[in-house]
């Protein structure tokens, strides 16, 4: 992938075949005034809609993107669409298996997590928010995979950190009430409120569903307000861009 100097991403760090491109935009290199600057890529969040098209634009170009990335109207469900048979975007979650189709979710504190198969022939993106997680977003979209579990590669990008994701006892009561053992991911901070690990909600629960492999970023979107949106810090803010694709040229 060739790059723009002006446009800032991370590349996913995992064992994917060379045929599978991920990558997570940072809020660097876009047109967007503040409180959205200036990457900011999400239409839903009150920014200028020209700016926004400026933004998918330069994306679109420094990246050289295969296609306009499938941008979804995510809802913090668990509903999956397959991205080459499906018109309706109004889902948490994506699957593709078409070279080209370019799979994203947007995210400002939620997890993005992509996940491909070993021998690069599907791939797909998760919105997963504590919602959507205790809700089943990740199953659902494992479940829908062609491959199984053992032939799947995840890819955990930027979210916020559990020292800085305070959240109330209902929260981790219906955690626990699903698994008893997602209790080690809550850390009592104050009368009837506690830090969650979306990281580690994420990393057991693709450990449960036996994903092959996982991976995390690790980047806090709270902690690094330089190169992340986050909603919890900010409120009136941008979002971030996880997009995974198949390269039919590789």
């Amino acid at each position: 992938m060739k790059s723009e100097a002006s446009i800032k991403f991370i590349e996913a760090k995992w064992n994917a075949p060379s045929q599978v491109k991920a990558l997570c935009t940072t809020r660097k290199g876009g047109f967007s005034q503040h409180p959205y600057d200036s990457l900011n890529l999400a239409a839903h969040v009150g920014d200028d809609d020209q700016s926004v098209s400026r933004n998918r634009k330069v994306l679109c170009d420094s990246l050289q993107l295969p296609a306009e990335p499938c941008w979804l109207e995510q809802t913090h469900g668990t509903r999956v669409v397959n991205l080459e048979s499906e018109s309706n975007r109004l889902a948490d979650a994506a699957i593709a298996r078409e070279p080209g189709t370019v799979a994203v979710v947007m995210t400002a504190d939620c997890l993005p997590i992509l996940l491909c198969n070993r021998s690069g022939t599907e791939v797909a993106t998760i919105h997963a928010g504590w919602r959507g997680m205790v809700d089943g977003v990740i199953e659902a979209a494992v479940n829908e995979m062609n491959s199984p579990p053992d032939q799947l590669l995840a890819w955990i990008g930027p979210g916020i950190s559990q020292q800085c994701f305070e959240v109330g006892s209902e929260v981790r009561e219906l955690f626990v009430a699903r698994y008893t053992a997602d209790q080690s991911h809550f850390v009592a901070s104050r009368s009837e409120h506690w830090l969650c690990d979306l990281y580690g909600l994420a990393t057991d629960t693709m450990s449960r569903l036996e994903v092959a492999e996982i991976n995390r970023s690790e980047y806090c979107s709270f902690s690094d307000g330089s190169d992340y949106f986050s909603y919890r810090r900010n409120a009136v803010t941008g979002r971030m861009a996880s997009m995974i694709w198949i390269d039919g040229s590789a």
